[in-house]
Order: C-alpha cells, then structure tokens, then sequence
C-alpha cells in the first residue's frame, strides 16, 4: 500500500493586525485627486487677495481682477480644449504630467512676481491647470476596474466643488497671517506632490487616436472664445451697451460660426461637432453651463454678504443694516458644511443613476440647490442661516458636479473622453463667468439711495435669479432630449465625415470593438 503524501506544510498564519489588501487601482486615483486639487484650491484661495495685491503692487481694482482671475479664465478656457485633444491624442499620462510641470512653473513664478504685469502672465501661465480636470477624469476611466468607475469620478468631481470653499478659508488664513506670496508656495507644494504621485501610480492611457493637430480650428474656437470673455470680464468696466462689448458679441458669433463650418469639413477636426452638438452630450454641456451660472452666484455673494459691513468706513457702515461683519476667514468658514456635505452626496452619484435612471443625479443636484437657493434667498439675516442655506446648496452642487463626468463617460467614445470632458469643463466655466457677471450686475442695480453700496434687496433678487437657474436646470435635465445614458453608437461620433481610406475604417471599427 502506497503512503499516503505528506500534507503541504502551513504558511504563516495571518496576524490580526495584517492591514487588508488596497482596492485596484486606489493609488493611482489618490494622484489623479491631488493634480485635481492642485488645481481647484488655487483658484479660490486667491480670491481673498485682491485688495491687498491692489496696494501691495500699486496697480488699479480692474489690475488685481486681471491678476486674480481675468487672466486665468481667458487662458484657461482657450488652453483646455487644446490640451484635451493632445492627451486623447499622444497620451492622456503623459499630456498631465506636462501641463502640471508648466503649473508648476506658473505658482514658482507668480510667488516671486515683480509687478503686476509679470503676476498677469504668470497667472495666465497658469491657466493651462483647469485642463487637469478632463485629463484626471479621462485617466480615471482606464486606472479603475469598471465597478469603480463611477465612483473615482463622483469623488474626484466632487472635490472639485468642494474645494472651493476650502481654497477660501485656506486663503483667508494665509493672508490673515503671511504675504500673499505664501499662497503660491502652498500651491507649488502641492502640484510637486501631485507631480510625483503622477509620475510613479499612473499608467499610461491605453486609448489614443493619434492625429495631426487642427491648427485653424484652434485659433478660432481660441477667439471665439476669448471674444466671448472679455465681453463678461470688460463688461461692467466698459458698459454692457458700449461699441467694445458689441464687437466682441458679434466676433463671437462669427468666430463660432466659421469654427463650426471648418470643423464639419476637416479630414482631423480638434472637436468632431458630436461631441459638441450631439443631442445627449449638448445636454451635458447645458447642464455644466447652468451648474457654473448658479455656482459663482453662491461663490461670490455668499462670502460677500458674510463680510459687510467690515471694512466699511464708518459712515457708509451705519448704512448697511445686513451682513455679518466677518473677516475673510470666517467667510470661507461659512461654506465649509455645505462644502463636507457635498463629498458623500458626490460618492451616491452611481446608486442614485442605478435605481432612478442616468439623468437623475443632474436633475436631483440642481433640485437640491435651488431648495437650498429658496431657503438663502428667504433666511439670510443671521450666520447661521447662511450655514444652513449654503450646506443644502453645496449638498446639490456635489451630486451634480459628479454627475457630469458620468454622463459624458456614458455617451463620449474611448478615444475622446478627455476632449469630452474638456469641452464640458470650459461650458462650466463660460456659466461661471456669467453667474459671477450676473451677480455684480445685479448688487450694482440695487443700492442704497445716495450711495454705490449694495441694498439688502440686491441679494435677495441675486439668490432668486440662481435659484431660477437651477430649477431650470433641474428641468432641461429630466426633459431635454434623449436620456444622456442612452450611448451614441460609434458611427454617430466617427461617422460625421467621411472616412477617406480603408486603413482608417479599419482603425475606427477596432477602437469600437476595444471600447
């Protein structure tokens, strides 16, 4: 009788303490969340410094906006579409880890400015960060397994809104107690983070469509856009009814016109129209633009109302029988719940699809914000109505911010999604723009007899007008055209020109059959 063979002997057992293994993929999200971030807190964290860089630099009000902001939003808009493209095109990895570099170098600059001409350039320089945002999101889809999909782009989305309350108050506290140099060092360490985090847990993207550049379509689509802005940056300075404003107008809609026209006839166009205008993405580009309006009407005049009377003379204080009187800080203190709420409700974005269909996280997140919009609008006298107003408002802005990328991922084909989301991030900040615009607009109509300060009733007709916008949001997303989820077959994305050789029909029909 054969022995029996002796039994393979036992591995170490394992310790209680043996912490469990990381979910695929957790590192490189965690990179792709700090090139977002090195972003999103960069942007609000300068807010608080436009006074001080006014006296510090000596230059004018309109000199520190073009520093702070104006500068940052041309750039950032012409850039975004650009860089997108290159990553779908030469590698979404490889396309961040360059444009992170040239931030980098932007925040190193801006820290050491002499003035406020070079602070403008480098503010500009660092205009190419906000395409950090599609690039992320692209690279999201293909470092994740399928099941965490729509979880990386909830969370990374949400922090996103989220991180502009918290640049706030981060901002507010370094000015309270440093120079405003301060700020760009506490920026450059964090792109240099997120520059090495990049760099050693990101793979490079497996879906490119390498093309020549459209050179023609990106001076236009640059123009259009830049006509576009410097109308609503230039417009309360100059006159919303002025000569200049008009001729931007109507450049606008010729630029956009003729970039239209020349990206339906060329052979590799820098947008293919459908991901601009195809039914189920316009609705997602509509959604961001109306999420930006209402965003930046909350952003500017809720930590504006926080602030008044402070930093009014005395006679012009007695005038103002609102506000808080809080400092910068205590102002970015005020979005922080809304800011944490925001997180979690970004997170349920894909449950909330799975039971109620794709267009509902849009749909709910501007329902929520225009709830939270109502409420502010009615109840602003005290802190802590603000808090409350606010923290519903962020909750809703979480949900559909998150829900953004997702529908583009639902719709968008591999080889675009970093164009896709580009586009969608630009709509969102055009919507921005306009929602800030729109609430100077309003504060400057409604004043204080004799005076330029804005009357109590300015806010409140600025909070119903974002809580318009919203609830018109919510509307277009639960009834404007075919359900975003509902995917557009390939041949509607690729079949909008003809292909001109066998070899390119046989490129197309593999990259939908890898997608």
């Amino acid at each position: 009788m054969t022995a029996p063979a002796p039994a393979p002997a036992p591995g170490p057992a394992p310790t209680p303490d043996s912490a469990p293994p990381a979910q695929p993929g957790t590192k490189a999200l965690i990179a792709l969340i700090l090139a977002v971030l090195s972003y999103s807190l960069v942007q609000t964290m300068l807010v608080p410094t436009l006074g001080i860089l006014q006296a510090e630099l000596h230059t004018s009000a309109a000199g520190a906006s073009w520093a702070v902001l104006s500068s940052t939003l041309l750039a950032s808009a012409v850039l975004t579409p650009l860089i997108s493209r290159l990553g779908d095109s030469h590698g979404k990895r490889r396309v961040l880890l360059i444009t992170l570099a040239l931030h980098l170098l932007g925040n190193l600059g801006a820290c050491a400015a002499w003035n406020v001409g070079s602070l403008i350039a480098f503010r500009a320089l660092q205009g190419v960060s906000l395409a950090l945002l599609p690039l992320s999101l692209g690279l999201i889809r293909e470092a994740l397994p399928p099941h965490r999909v729509a979880f990386g782009l909830g969370l990374t989305s949400g922090l996103v809104g989220g991180a502009a309350g918290a640049g706030l108050l981060v901002g507010g506290l370094i000015v309270d107690h440093a120079s405003w140099r301060w700020l760009f060092v506490a920026g450059s360490a964090l792109v240099l983070l997120a520059l090495a985090a990049v760099a050693r847990y990101v793979p490079e993207s497996r879906s490119t469509a390498p093309a020549p550049l459209d050179p023609a379509g990106a001076a236009l689509l640059g123009l259009a856009l830049v006509c576009l802005l410097l109308g609503l940056t230039q417009g309360p300075a100059w006159g919303w009814t002025s000569g200049r404003v008009g001729a931007l107008a109507g450049g606008f809609v010729l630029c956009s016109a003729a970039f239209l026209w020349w990206e339906h006839r060329v052979p590799h166009p820098l947008i293919d129209p459908a991901l601009l205008l195809g039914r189920p993405m316009a609705g997602a580009h509509v959604g961001a633009f109306l999420l930006g309006a209402t965003q930046f009407v909350f952003y500017v005049l809720v930590p504006k109302l926080a602030e008044l009377p402070a930093g009014l003379p005395a006679r012009a204080a007695r005038l103002v029988d609102y506000g808080f009187g809080a400092s910068v800080t205590v102002a970015g203190l005020i979005l922080i719940p809304g800011t944490l709420l925001g997180l979690p409700a970004s997170s349920a974005v894909g449950r909330v699809e799975g039971r109620l269909g794709p267009r509902a996280p849009l749909a709910l997140g501007l329902a929520v914000s225009a709830a939270g919009g109502a409420v502010t609008a009615l109840f602003h006298a005290r802190e802590w109505q603000a808090v409350l107003g606010y923290a519903v408002i962020g909750t809703g802005f979480g949900f559909a911010m998150a829900a953004l990328p997702k529908l583009i991922h639902d719709v968008a084909p591999p080889h675009a999604i970093a164009t896709a989301n580009g586009i969608n991030t630009v709509a969102r900040t055009v919507g921005g723009a306009v929602g800030s615009q729109l609430a100077a607009a309003v504060l400057a109509s409604r004043t204080i007899t004799g005076t330029a300060l804005p009357a109590g009733s300015g806010f409140t007709l600025a909070f119903w007008i974002a809580t318009g916008i919203a609830a018109a949001g919510a509307v277009y997303a639960l009834t404007g055209g075919r359900a975003p989820g509902e995917r557009k077959s390939s041949r509607e994305f690729t079949g909008s020109r003809k292909v001109s050789t066998g070899r390119e029909m046989k490129e197309k029909e593999k990259e939908e059959e890898m997608s």
